[in-house]
């Protein structure tokens, strides 16, 4: 029968190891993103480009309508609560900044998250259910430089430019509301966003956008190499990319937000 001692070490040694695995994934990104800036032709670029038109150019359209009716909303919103004061003026001012800092960069992600995130889990989980990932071990490829940077760069560059067309599209939905809801004239909602929104507005919600984008891609691709070998692993993966990629999501969210606010920004 064992002890106290052996059932205590056998719990430290499993948590030991289980921690282990994480940290090897998460050195061999590192040395292949590096190794990448040395010798940018060992970048799969077909592989790149395929990634880029999935999470970038194919997600345009949707990420234009849930980012001009998220405009919509906000402008409502700030426009009931504005005409008790006679300052409608000020809706230009809150659905632009909610729009360009916070709104903008995490639909764009929610959405990444719903099409991309579980797409790479579900890939390489596919893969490593019919053995192709040990075939490319043998072959003496590693698997995270030939499978996961190539998203993650694809995620890295998509996920903040779709972040300006959505910024744009949600500045549309509210300039919609000022004009056709709040009988304010077009140039006039264009002139206050113009005097109150700066490039460096823009910069913030993009800069979230890298972020955003970098851990979509990192962890679904780190869901995919947990899952089982089997077709109800490759669901589960796909499952836990999602949940797992929307709660570090808010996570980060509010991390940058806070350091925003210490900044004075």
């Amino acid at each position: 029968m064992k002890n106290l001692f052996t059932i205590l070490g056998e719990v430290i040694w499993k948590s030991l190891t289980s921690w282990r695995e994480p940290f090897t994934f998460w050195g061999e990104i590192a040395c292949s993103v590096g190794l990448l800036f040395r010798h940018p032709g060992k970048l799969r670029w077909k592989n790149f480009f395929y990634y880029m038109d999935v999470c970038g150019t194919s997600a345009l359209g949707i990420v234009l309508l849930i980012c001009f009716l998220m405009g919509i909303t906000i402008a409502f919103q700030a426009a009931i609560q504005m005409q008790k004061f006679g300052t409608e003026i000020f809706v230009a001012d809150l659905t632009g900044f909610s729009m360009l800092k916070e709104f903008g960069p995490l639909m764009v992600a929610l959405i990444a998250t719903g099409r991309a995130g579980s797409s790479f889990a579900a890939e390489i989980g596919s893969m490593k259910a019919e053995e192709e990932i040990s075939a490319l071990t043998t072959m003496g490829i590693s698997p995270v430089r030939y499978l996961v940077v190539p998203k993650l760069l694809a995620m890295v560059i998509a996920i903040p430019a779709l972040t300006v067309f959505g910024d744009i599209a949600g500045l549309l939905g509210g300039l919609a509301v000022g004009v056709g809801f709040l009988d304010l004239t077009a140039e006039t909602y264009i002139s206050r966003t113009a005097e109150v929104l700066t490039p460096l507005t823009f910069l913030l919600g993009v800069i979230k956008g890298i972020f955003f984008g970098a851990m979509i891609a990192l962890v679904g691709c780190r869901e995919g190499f947990r899952s089982s070998p089997d077709s109800q692993g490759v669901g589960r993966a796909a499952t836990s990319a999602v949940v797992r990629s929307i709660l570090f999501l808010i996570i980060i969210d509010t991390l940058i937000t806070v350091i925003y606010s210490f900044w004075g920004y």
